[in-house]
């Protein structure tokens, strides 16, 4: 933001003014007032969650700030821009799943309340993607369409990776994302590694996961074993007995609440971004992922995995079976409304 010379296209689901938030703030009205266009996008409903709303902090500046779909509009309050982009001067972008709060920052925060993310600096022609689908929601919730050249330079590759933009939406006419994980898992040969927040999958889903296990793949899934959303968790239990059975390997993540969304195959093929495995972010939600085929980049999430896997707790079919009566209830009373969490 700092570096900043023609642009600052900020798309966030939540913007927490406070905090670190605070110091965002103040960077992009500096920037603003040096003479950068600074356009800055938050959806109405994660606009809730902040104590403190940026469209105060930011009243006065030169920074235009609008809101997706305002709550007033109460027929689509599920239809949520959960998309996480920050793209300057049309050259270098960062996405991924972590909004700016100071929660974000797990060093500085009690565990209880912490969340430990991950988020990806991105270069190359890619990028332009990302500043297109950036665009198409100002045009969206403004009206004005912006396609000048300076939005789109000319960009260089960089590094080896191959990379594409997938922007997924109700306003799609087939479940793109949904449908390119699935086609993902019916390629994968050796190994599958997810890691989500929210792990809600339909009948599908399910399908794709368990067929993959019985072609001999190793899929493992790892969650958050504190999860923010109590009702979630309790779901995501009621359904797990039936990938256990089948051969996938769960774990759950100690504390901090862990929000990271990475999927892996077979070590060389990446889907990164903001979109969880629920029913909310691939039916409700518009969601921004990056499709990544690279082999060091892979290693690189490899690695993170194993790491997450030496800190995790497995689950097994005998620790779900041993739920009492009650529990199992809950869960599975949660799980029938799945497709509304």
């Amino acid at each position: 933001i700092r570096r900043a010379e023609g642009s600052i296209n900020l798309s966030s689901y939540i913007f927490d003014a406070d905090g670190i938030g605070a110091e965002f703030v103040t960077q992009l009205s500096d920037a603003a007032r040096r003479g950068v266009e600074v356009m800055i996008i938050i959806d109405a409903l994660g606009e809730k969650y902040s104590r403190r709303s940026p469209r105060t902090a930011l009243a006065g500046t030169k920074v235009r700030l609008v809101r997706y779909l305002p709550l007033r509009h109460g027929a689509y309050i599920n239809l949520r821009n959960h998309r996480k982009l920050l793209i300057i001067d049309g050259r270098e972008a960062f996405t991924g799943g972590m909004n700016i709060r100071s929660r974000h920052q797990p060093s500085s925060t009690d565990v209880a309340t912490a969340i430990h993310d991950m988020h990806f600096s991105v270069q190359g022609p890619v990028v332009a993607d990302l500043q297109r689908t950036f665009l198409e929601d100002w045009y969206f919730v403004t009206g004005e369409r912006l396609d000048m050249p300076s939005f789109f330079p000319a960009l260089e590759p960089r590094g080896d990776a191959l990379a594409r933009s997938i922007s997924d939406g109700p306003d799609k006419e087939f479940r793109k994302l949904e449908h390119i994980i699935m086609g993902a898992l019916s390629c994968a040969r050796r190994s599958v590694r997810i890691m989500t927040p929210y792990f809600i999958p339909d009948r599908p889903m399910i399908a794709s996961l368990i067929t993959t296990a019985l072609r001999g793949v190793d899929v493992r899934i790892i969650l958050p074993g504190l999860n923010n959303l109590p009702f979630v968790h309790w779901a995501t239990r009621g359904l797990l007995w039936e990938l256990l059975a089948n051969g996938i390997r769960i774990f759950y993540q100690p504390p901090p609440f862990v929000h990271t969304k990475l999927f892996l195959v077979d070590d060389v093929w990446s889907l990164v971004g903001s979109a969880n495995l629920d029913p909310r972010s691939l039916r409700l939600n518009f969601e921004l992922n990056l499709s990544v085929f690279e082999e060091e980049f892979a290693a690189g999430l490899n690695r993170h995995f194993e790491q997450a896997f030496e800190a995790s707790h497995e689950v097994t079919q005998e620790e779900l079976d041993g739920r009492s009566l009650p529990t199992r209830l809950r869960d599975n009373c949660a799980r029938l409304f799945s497709p509304y969490l």
